[in-house]
């Protein structure tokens, strides 16, 4: 293996999910087709588009349509969220951006062993971590 190229994580609504991920978190799409069985819209970090995030509705041809109703379920009551950690080079201030453009914050910027961190959540409830990384050893 010599890298992860994408990630999924789980949107009830694509369009909500682009302006939250593109308009609020400053990512860029990546790539937007209708496949014809479904949408694949991914995201990526500005001038990173070897790393995409793919915002994927439940549903077909990855679920049936009883089990994509109950992710839809788990994931509208917070009990399966995806989780996706980013990195800036000022979480204070990616904070203040954030805070003044609405984002639902879950916790505020905190200095821990690795940097200094924030937690949010998307419109659907998937938890994402904001690190300003220390430099590593």
């Amino acid at each position: 293996m010599t890298s992860i190229s994408r990630s999924q994580i789980y949107v009830l609504d694509q369009d909500e999910a682009l302006d939250f991920y593109v308009g609020k978190l400053g990512l860029e799409v990546n790539t937007d087709q209708d496949l014809g069985f479904m949408r694949w819209l991914t995201v990526n970090v500005p001038g990173d588009p070897e790393h995409e995030i793919l915002l994927e509705k439940p549903g077909p041809p990855a679920l049936d349509p009883a089990t994509a109703e109950r992710v839809r379920e788990l994931l509208t009551k917070g009990a399966m969220s995806g989780w996706l950690c980013l990195t800036t080079d000022d979480a204070r201030k990616a904070y203040e951006d954030l805070v003044a453009k609405g984002v639902d914050v879950t916790d505020e910027p905190t200095e821990r062993p690795y940097g200094i961190d924030f937690g949010i959540r998307d419109p659907f409830g998937n938890r994402i971590r904001i690190g300003q990384m220390n430099p590593r050893a």
